[in-house]
């Protein structure tokens, strides 16, 4: 049996081999093709520019039979060639030679196959700074606006793990910004002065500084929607009840000549005249009818120069100029005025209008709603899909005229959703003619310029778009500026093979997955394969991913992961940083991070697992 199958086994492994060829050569001939383009990359990216080239020659074939045929035989089933395509390809080619007897042998260079993974662990320094001891990924971390009063808050987060700080220059002020890098410096023991720039090494490349670094993201333009008109100046308060509706807490009321508290659910402030505030006295009853028309009493309970405490036992509704009645009568202030929203439900119409005129909720609609972005009235078209607010309200457009786009309202959620002001609204079919660099963000890069490590560039579309940013960068004299190109758009994922190699006419880049718009754009059933393809890619380009958006949001918010967010967490080790978003909880967000990337770390690598002793399991 062994003696017939041989020839069987040679048979099959030559016709690999000249499958395998065919491989080889196509990637060649593409390499041939665009060496135009790869000219035109620096010369320490140029082999980079190569392996790119060739992975995206070959992603555009269909291999899966070859791959089959290939593991059948013991053989490298090209399942993780990204960083070294055509290495593999010859060092499979060289092993199914010696399967078949030929004497060409592995046709490989030495150290070739070890050339590409080292290529992208050194970008990975150069823009993100130093691999850290313990873990393989970095974190980086948005600063809230409380990092630029709060020295010790900054000192715990460097503390906790932090590796680059990320300010959004969409919020905030310069001297905000200002504070957050000083107190960033004066807590980060490694911080050794305010210089910016890197020295450049005999190899061309520059080693990131060994402290936390700072990244800041431009806005770019701004598509959301627009004001709505205010609903009444009322405040409700209610007391606390348990679940079968007894009184367990009275609500508080705080009547005041001037409100200095934030109102909340059990808890008013209320302007009142400060004559009449200074007659009450503990235990008078104040008497009112409120804006529904229901009569509730309020019990003084606390007096002082500044305010009065009073409490009550039913839910109210105070409105500017509601009268209360003591020993005598006042009005309540003006109160502010209650946020709005349109309650929009599926079958009904949107009108985005190209006016930003304040247009208050109608039931059944049409709900009008301004738009940010006038470009879009003159690029959006009919049938073209339209989303608000990351994917909850979705819709077509029906009609685009003059002064408004109207949509039909296809998704909605179950019973209706509240559609706000300054909600992101996303045009997935839409090819906007407007700049990526926004009048807005021209202000903003100088201090970018002159005070961060790392610029984070968003709503890139094409290579046009990151030629525009590199030619304003080196306009301000800043040529060691790294880049992050923030991938948000099916625009720029479909586009992202000439992105990478027009961004590697820059020195240091690398990308981050903006997987909310990115999910909103091509669609959340699809957010999965999108953002590993975007992975394969870099990874062939050697150029390093942050992976983004939502990363244990529950945990920095609410103080706890959900079980979905762990998982994510887990496998956003294969990325060379993550990035978290600000929140109460941050600091333990980064201490819980960093436990599960220092885990991971031994268990994948990329799309490899690693397989190190396991001590979970026995057979005794």
């Amino acid at each position: 049996m062994a003696e017939s199958a041989e020839p069987l086994i040679t048979r099959r492994a030559a016709r690999l081999r000249a499958l395998v060829q065919v491989l080889i050569d196509g990637a060649s001939q593409a390499e041939r093709d665009h060496a135009h383009r790869i000219d035109a990359v620096r010369p320490e990216h140029r082999a980079s520019a190569i392996n790119l080239v060739h992975y995206v020659w070959l992603r555009g074939r269909d291999i899966r039979e070859l791959q089959a045929e290939l593991a059948d035989l013991g053989l490298s089933s090209l399942g993780r060639l990204e960083s070294r395509v055509m290495p593999t390809l010859r060092s499979l080619a060289g092993a199914l030679d010696l399967m078949i007897g030929s004497d060409t042998g592995p046709a490989l260079r030495g150290g070739e196959m070890a050339l590409g993974p080292a290529l992208l662990d050194r970008n990975a320094d150069n823009l993100l700074g130093h691999q850290p001891a313990d873990r393989v990924s970095r974190i980086m971390v948005t600063f809230p606006s409380e990092a630029a009063t709060d020295r010790d808050l900054v000192g715990q987060m460097v503390a906790a793990g932090m590796d680059i700080a990320r300010i959004n220059a969409a919020h905030d002020t310069p001297e905000d910004w200002a504070a957050m890098i000083a107190n960033l410096r004066a807590t980060d023991p490694r911080y050794e002065g305010a210089a910016t720039g890197r020295p450049e090494g005999d190899d061309g490349f520059r080693p990131a500084p060994d402290r936390c670094l700072v990244a800041m993201d431009l806005a770019g333009p701004k598509l959301r929607t627009g004001p709505i008109a205010p609903g009444p100046e009322v405040v409700r308060v209610r007391p606390q009840r348990d679940e079968s509706g007894h009184v367990v807490e009275p609500a508080t009321v705080v009547l005041e000549a001037s409100p200095s508290g934030e109102n909340s659910r059990h808890r008013a402030h209320l302007p009142v005249d400060a004559d009449w505030l200074a007659a009450l006295e503990v235990d008078e009853r104040i008497g009112f009818v409120d804006a529904r028309g229901s009569e509730r009493e309020l019990v003084v309970t606390a007096v002082d120069d500044a305010r009065a405490v009073t409490e009550m036992t039913q839910t109210a509704y105070f409105a500017t100029g509601t009268v209360l009645s003591g020993m005598s009568d006042a009005a309540v202030g003006a109160l502010p005025a209650t946020e709005s929203h349109h309650f929009v439900r599926k079958g009904e119409q949107i009108w985005l209008t190209r006016s930003l005129d304040a247009h208050g909720p109608v039931e059944g609609g049409p709900h009008r709603i301004g738009c940010t972005l006038p470009q879009v009235f003159e690029d959006a078209t009919a049938g073209q899909e339209v989303w608000f607010d990351d994917g909850k309200v979705g819709g077509t457009i029906a009609a685009v005229r003059d002064d408004r786009i109207e949509i039909d309202v296809t998704s909605a959620g179950v019973d209706g959703v509240k559609l706000r002001a300054e909600k992101g609204i996303n045009l997935p079919d839409t090819q906007l003619d407007t700049p990526a660099l926004t009048d807005e963000d021209l202000e903003v890069l100088p201090f970018v310029v002159e005070h961060a490590d790392i610029v984070n560039y968003s709503f890139v579309r094409d290579r046009g778009d990151v030629a525009d940013l590199f030619r304003r960068v080196t306009e301000l004299g800043r040529d060691d500026l790294d880049v992050v190109l923030k991938i948000e758009t099916v625009q720029a994922f479909r586009n992202l093979p000439q992105i990478l190699l027009e961004a590697m006419r820059w020195r240091d880049v690398g990308v981050m997955i903006a997987r909310g718009d990115l999910a909103v754009e091509a669609g959340f059933e699809r957010l999965a394969e999108v953002q590993e393809e975007i992975m394969w890619l870099c990874e062939a380009a050697h150029v390093p991913v942050i992976w983004a958006t939502q990363v244990l949001e529950s945990l920095a918010k609410r103080g706890m992961p959900s079980r979905a967010e762990v998982t994510d967490a887990a496998m956003s080790e294969r990325a060379e940083c993550v990035m978290l978003n600000k929140g109460p909880f941050i600091v333990e967000a980064i201490r819980f991070l960093h436990d599960v990337l220092e885990r991971m770390q031994d268990h994948q690598s990329k799309k490899r697992t690693l397989l190190r002793r396991l001590d979970s399991w026995g057979l005794d």
